[in-house]
């Protein structure tokens, strides 16, 4: 197994994990009422959610990327 295959498994699980807190944080009761008065979730709930999407995807590429 290659270095970027590594990288890209390492990047996949980090954004699992990241997308899993985001999407925890996004059903906290806080974060639906601070939603429901502002119309979007905190930010550190969309740090989450932004951060474990990109993670993801890289992670994604990097790990079936053929090469």
């Amino acid at each position: 197994m290659g270095s970027p295959k590594l990288v890209g498994i390492v990047l996949l699980v980090v954004g699992v994990v990241l997308l899993y807190f985001g999407y925890q944080s996004s059903q906290a009761v806080g974060n639906q009422v601070a939603e429901a008065l502002t119309g979007r979730f905190t930010d550190e709930t969309m740090w989450h959610l932004i951060g474990g999407a990109a993670a993801t995807a890289a992670g994604a590429f990097l790990t079936f990327m053929k090469k």
